[in-house]
């Protein structure tokens, strides 16, 4: 009672067919060599493992170098925003333009911006 040995273990040659493909690529890749490619695996981890860093440090450059933190010039609550940008003051909502690391009033041409002092009036008595 011979039995045809293909049929004690039968294959699948869809799900061998990955596994000698890789064998396959793998034997032609170590009669090359192999150094180029460890390098270039090692050089992509370093890569992943520095990009990160690089962008973390490169964003806290770029927000100390543009942010801007001052006094509302109205009604002197102090915020932060971005330099060169225009914002309103979360106290009052005055509308303000971020020019040269401080907080301006914008103002339409032939303006001009004064601001009122309160004097306390004294009483001149006549002596009629």
């Amino acid at each position: 009672m011979s039995q045809d040995p293909s049929q004690l273990f039968p294959v699948r040659w869809q799900v061998l067919r990955p596994w000698i493909v890789t064998l396959a690529v793998i034997w032609v890749l170590g009669s090359v060599g192999l150094g180029w490619l460890v390098k270039s695996f090692l050089f992509l981890i370093g890569l992943m493992v520095i990009t990160p860093v690089l962008g973390f440090l490169g964003l806290r450059w770029w927000v100390r170098r543009t942010l801007v933190q001052d006094a509302c010039p109205v009604c002197q609550y102090e915020f932060s925003a971005l330099n060169n940008t225009q914002t309103h003051c979360p106290n009052c909502g005055e509308a303000l333009t971020v020019e040269n690391q401080h907080f301006q009033r914008p103002v339409s041409a032939g303006t001009i911006d004064v601001q009122a002092v309160e004097v306390t009036a004294q009483v001149v008595e006549d002596d009629n």
